[in-house]
């Protein structure tokens, strides 16, 4: 059965994509941290993140990267954090939170009903800031 991720990125499902490419995509996240937390997903489904192929790893972190240089830029937070737990969903992703302090990383303060309007305005933001149109 094809995880959440990979229902989104076939069309199945709606999803606010960021970016796009062969292999990868990055999304926001339903349940936001903070605006702006994003995923950084490969297309492949692969459950645990140490079974991600080195050079996948490798360039599932230049996206990363790339879009943590368009969150600072956008929502100015003090750092971007880079998570990767894997636990809520079995195919690897990235969280990309812009946080101010280390609580900001808390999990249990996602916010489960976000604004539609904000959700929007903050992937058409980083779509911009990151150069890419879907």
């Amino acid at each position: 059965m094809a995880s959440i991720f990979t229902r989104i990125l076939d069309g199945e499902l709606p999803g606010r994509f960021v970016y796009r490419d062969d292999r990868c995509f990055a999304i926001l996240t339903i349940a936001p941290l903070r605006p702006g937390h994003t995923l950084v997903i490969p297309n492949e489904e692969i459950d645990h993140w140490i079974d991600v192929p080195e050079d996948l790893s490798a360039h599932l972190f230049q996206v990363a990267q790339k879009i943590s240089k368009a969150i600072q830029e956008s929502f100015q937070p003090r750092k971007v954090g880079l998570v990767i737990a894997g636990i809520e969903v079995p195919h690897t992703h990235l969280h990309l939170i812009p946080i101010h302090e280390l609580r900001d990383l808390n999990f249990e303060n996602q916010d489960k009903n976000p604004d539609p309007a904000m959700m929007d305005q903050a992937a058409e933001t980083l779509r911009k800031a990151i150069g890419w149109q879907p």
